[in-house]
């Protein structure tokens, strides 16, 4: 994932000002610079404040990224920068409101950002196979994965289908995630990483 080409034609297009690839770049990569801030329990307006931060320091940067793949970690290290400062900040301004010392969190790793990293990549790839699915899919499949689960028969009545082609249907939609260009080099590295188990009948 760290060479994906969609990613370094994306940091291509916007950094020549293309409109609809920093759009893109944010709808993937906006979760990632959250997950970040969630873990340093940022109230929401400091969230806005580190994720409106991180995307302009892209901006002022994106044209002087060495390696463009590396967008990901740069953000999420951007954003764990961010986050610490706010928390010095705070801890100078307001001694009493924050928690004590040890029930702050710790700061992250590079094993954690890395991880974040992956997850985030994991994430958008899998949201841009999606997109590619029929309707018919994404309504089976949401019905499939719904939480409490349905069983064959309420899905069934639900899409005016007959039971014995839910499966059927069921089988050709996954194949379709599997076989996207999105997700190729994902699951060959996570094998078994797309499953919808199947409802109760």
């Amino acid at each position: 994932m760290r060479d994906d080409p969609t990613v370094i034609a994306l940091v291509g297009r916007a950094a020549d000002g293309d409109q609809a690839a920093w759009d893109e770049l944010i709808e993937r990569y906006a979760p990632l610079v959250w997950s970040i801030c969630v873990r340093y329990r940022l109230s929401r307006p400091d969230i806005d404040d580190v994720g409106q931060t991180v995307w302009l320091l892209l901006v002022e940067h994106i044209e002087t990224l060495r390696d463009p793949a590396a967008l990901p970690g740069w953000l999420a290290t951007t954003a764990r920068n961010e986050c610490l400062k706010i928390q010095r900040a705070a801890r100078r301004n307001d001694l009493d409101g924050l928690p004590p010392e040890d029930q702050l969190p710790a700061a992250d790793s590079d094993a954690m950002i890395e991880e974040e990293v992956i997850r985030a990549e994991r994430n958008a790839a899998f949201r841009a196979a999606w997109r590619e699915l029929s309707d018919e899919c994404h309504r089976l499949l949401s019905l499939l994965m719904a939480d409490p689960p349905l069983g064959y028969k309420q899905i069934s009545e639900r899409l005016v289908l007959p039971i014995g082609s839910i499966g059927p249907i069921r089988g050709r939609c996954l194949d379709r995630l599997r076989r996207s260009p999105h997700l190729v080099g994902l699951l060959s590295a996570q094998p078994g990483t797309i499953a919808v188990n199947k409802a109760g009948r």
